[in-house]
């Protein structure tokens, strides 16, 4: 019984090798991330006579090179959750905390769970690559965020209110477009009623908006009766153009990784099948399959529910019993997110013999909470979502 800790750091990892008993067979060292390195870490792992396995933590993507290039050559690679490992190590009264003394604890967790120690297998790599093009998308939709809102700083400087009159709707970038053409609420005013009134119904017909020269009598209302605190400079009509191009440049970006998400679901079986569950349609989908991946390597609901991070762990002591718990929160926030999205799309369109639905709407007439009663529904939603999917592949 060998235990190899490895401490798992950006570019470089610390070893450390031990056996029962707290006797170190090889005092920590470091080791590069690269193919030589790790060669001469494998020759001395093959070298023990007795069963060896190696521990790390589950660090983000520092720790895929090591364990994908360890467990391609045979070695039995363990990645132990970072939270329980932070947990086992912090039990020392003196919390000295160096590469070394990591990796000397990481491998004597090894030794004092060795029982319980689980093999990592490589995951498909079509769901990797799915999980991978979804968290650009969050990324993505993150900067989208921030541009919109800088947009509408800009946009109450310089034609206040005028979002109260057209908006972005889709695909439909109406609002931008025609900020983008316009720039300020003065050059509305020096075109006079008619001349805009001509030029904005052009301007919409020319973009297949409707045309609707009401619409045009109410903007040009608001730049009369608006107030704007920037000069219609050159350096504002920068701003506001650069600012536009922004928004439109992101959204593209995010449109092209979701097709490419939409293709590689394609390529799985069970994406029919999700895609057939009411309200989740093509954007919902592969987002929903990138977060919860391939939902066979759960041995049950329970365990995609905790993955989750929706499960309510008990808690009793003594006669006490709480019957009221709180979400564990200790699992995917991605796939939370995901799910409380989906449960607001089936508020919105409310379709009817939904389980799912059904179940949010009874929670509510028990008094429950929006909220509360929406993470019940994406509970429920999970356990349809496992069933309908084990189903599948039972069945195929």
């Amino acid at each position: 019984m060998i235990s190899v800790g490895i401490d798992v750091s950006k570019g470089k990892s610390t070893v450390c090798i031990m056996k029962p008993c707290g006797e170190i067979l090889e005092s920590p060292f470091d080791i590069g991330h690269t193919a030589d390195e790790l060669d001469s870490l494998i020759s001395l792992i093959k070298s023990f006579d007795e069963e060896t396995r190696v521990v790390m933590e589950d660090t983000g993507h520092y720790h895929l090179p090591v364990a994908t290039y360890l467990s391609s050559h045979n070695i039995f690679v363990c990645c132990v959750n970072a939270l329980r490992m932070k947990k086992f190590c912090s039990q020392s009264i003196r919390r000295a905390k160096t590469d070394k003394i990591d990796s000397i604890k990481i491998a004597s967790f090894g030794i004092t769970y060795w029982n319980e120690l689980v093999k990592a297998y490589p995951s498909n790599v079509i769901y990797d690559e799915l999980k991978f093009l979804a968290r650009q998308y969050y990324q993505v939709t993150g900067m989208l965020v921030k541009s919109k809102v800088n947009f509408s700083n800009l946009l109450d400087q310089v034609m206040p209110k005028i979002n109260d009159v057209l908006s972005n709707q889709g695909e439909n970038h109406k609002l931008t477009e025609f900020v983008n053409r316009y720039i300020h609420f003065q050059n509305i005013l020096d075109m006079g009623e008619m001349k805009f009134t001509s030029d904005y119904c052009k301007w919409a017909k020319k973009k297949g908006y409707r045309l609707n020269e009401r619409k045009a009598a109410e903007i040009l209302a608001l730049a009369q009766n608006g107030i704007p605190t920037l000069p219609n400079s050159q350096s504002v009509k920068i701003a506001v153009s650069e600012a536009v191009k922004l928004i439109h440049s992101i959204e593209e970006s995010r449109n092209t990784i979701l097709a490419q998400m939409q293709d590689l679901c394609n390529t799985l079986p069970e994406y029919s099948v999700v895609k057939e569950m009411d309200c989740i349609g093509d954007t919902l989908a592969p987002r929903i399959i990138a977060e919860i991946g391939d939902v066979r390597r759960f041995k049950n609901k329970h365990s995609l529910i905790a993955y989750a991070g929706i499960d309510a762990p008990p808690y009793q002591s003594g006669a006490f019993h709480a019957s009221e718990r709180h979400i564990s929160k200790r699992g995917n926030s991605y796939l939370r997110k995901t799910g409380y999205e989906i449960m607001q799309s089936l508020i919105k369109h409310k379709p009817a013999d939904n389980a799912v639905y059904d179940f949010i709407q009874k929670k509510r007439s028990e008094g429950k909470c929006g909220k509360e009663a929406m993470i019940a529904g994406l509970n429920k939603f999970l356990r349809v979502y496992y069933g309908k999917v084990m189903e599948f592949y039972s069945e195929h």
